[in-house]
């Protein structure tokens, strides 16, 4: 059994990932409370269940609770449960954007302007940054790009790269 734990910054791409993790076989939930993600890898690898892979969509909408994600990450690892972390990550200009193009507000910016949400988030998931197995940055990665890359890591069980080159022309 695979057991990922996507999560990232609002907006990078999580919910299309789950989606992307749904298309090779794997069970999803977005939005995890962190009170239940304990209970739901341990009924996951009771084994008396139907689930081969599970991803579990972990971000800062689980507001106060979040900050004891990181004593249930310790729990699980001592309780030898395997898992993965998958973070998403994303150039705070690409963020903004992203956000005044769906119309939505970020969950850390009640009362403010979106970029003070998302400077308060990047710092609310430094801990999990850390202790990601894979980061990906979405900041200039197409949709069939990120799959690529998914595939590669999750389905082909191919290397991680996460090195990106640009080549820009003047003339």
């Amino acid at each position: 059994m695979r057991i990922v734990i996507v999560t990232g910054m609002s907006g990078a791409g999580k919910s299309t990932v789950l989606k992307m993790f749904e298309d090779i076989g794997y069970y999803c939930v977005d939005n995890m409370p962190i009170a239940l993600v304990e209970k739901c890898v341990e009924l996951a690898v009771a084994g008396n269940s139907d689930l081969k892979n599970i991803a579990l969509g972990v971000d800062i909408r689980s507001g106060q609770a979040f900050a004891g994600f990181d004593a249930v990450l310790e729990h699980m690892s001592n309780a030898g449960v395997k898992y993965e972390i998958l973070f998403l990550a994303c150039a705070d200009a690409v963020l903004v954007k992203r956000y005044k193009e769906t119309r939505r507000s970020h969950t850390l910016a009640v009362g403010a302007r979106i970029d003070k949400g998302i400077a308060l988030e990047r710092e609310a998931l430094a801990f999990l940054k850390k202790k990601s197995d894979y980061i990906i940055d979405t900041t200039h990665l197409l949709t069939r790009e990120l799959k690529k890359e998914l595939n590669n890591i999750f389905v082909e069980n191919g290397k991680f790269s996460n090195m990106m080159i640009s080549v820009l022309s003047f003339g």
